[in-house]
């Protein structure tokens, strides 16, 4: 039953850790390329 729970356990930090790195990649990446498209194509950084 603790073996059980420890691997649950672990699962979710996995689990978690996965979604925190996503979403600490993807934001910066979304506001350089806003940015890149302003200067090269000259969108709208809003749209």
């Amino acid at each position: 039953m603790g073996f059980m729970i420890v691997l649950l356990m672990a699962v979710y930090a996995v689990i978690g850790g996965l979604t925190t790195l996503y979403l600490f990649l993807s934001f910066p990446a979304v506001v350089i390329w806003k940015i890149y498209r302003r200067f090269s194509k000259g969108i709208s950084i809003f749209y």
